[in-house]
């Protein structure tokens, strides 16, 4: 049986809406002497005509994934031989998403598995290297952000640009899912959204603790394709 650790009374996944970041303001952008603003959060829903229209296919079910913050790793196979859940290698992966402050767990939400095992699938180079995971549960956010709800994760592919990675999710989204890129600190975010949301984007150049960027460099600039 799958196991899931409760610490407090599981909050209502109808909860309140998850835009993205709280980060603010902007700063200064220099490139040639010219100089503009960028806006530290800047975000979005997701037109309907942008969203995925066909089915995805399903994944192979293979994980390699490492969690940063813990130095831990799993390699992993989430289906049993007739395609349902294997209950024990999800349990596997709830326990490296927990919490990494209070050791707290919970179940990740399914679907969210399946993305990351398509990630997994176009990213991990035949095996060879691993999917990394900024965070993925955290027990003390705020109730209205997916990482609370254990149905969100900040990843990273090692060698992989963040800018095709981004571009790789956005094209599983067939509705009701949550993308943010932040290119200053190298990772992006895939969540799932409470029941009846829209899907959203965003781009946050803030640093770890929320913190705007202070020196006037370029940021990283999209490949053109």
């Amino acid at each position: 049986m799958r196991r899931i650790y409760v610490l407090a009374a599981l909050v209502s996944l109808a909860g309140a809406a998850y835009a993205g970041p709280r980060s603010k303001g902007s700063f200064r952008s220099c490139d040639h002497g010219k100089c503009h603003r960028i806006p530290v959060l800047s975000g979005h829903n997701a037109p309907k005509g942008e969203l995925r229209a066909d089915p995805l296919d399903k994944p192979s079910g293979d994980i390699w994934l490492r969690a940063e913050n813990l130095n831990e790793e799993v390699k992993v196979h989430i289906y049993k031989p007739d395609g349902s859940f294997d209950d024990a290698a999800l349990a596997k992966l709830d326990d490296l998403f927990r919490d990494p402050k209070t050791g707290a767990v919970r179940a990740v939400r399914s679907e969210l598995y399946e993305q990351l095992s398509r990630i997994y699938d176009r990213f991990g180079d035949n095996g060879s290297r691993p999917v990394v995971l900024v965070s993925g549960f955290r027990y003390l956010e705020r109730d209205s952000s997916r990482h609370h709800h254990a149905s969100a994760m900040d990843i990273r592919v090692p060698g992989v640009s963040i800018y095709e990675l981004y571009k790789f999710a956005e094209s599983l989204d067939a509705g009701g899912m949550g993308l943010g890129i932040y290119p200053t600190s190298g990772f992006i975010h895939v969540d799932f959204r409470a029941p009846g949301e829209p899907s959203y984007r965003w781009t946050d150049y803030s640093g770890h603790g929320g913190k705007a960027p202070t020196r006037r460099t370029m940021p990283a600039r999209k490949p053109t394709s």
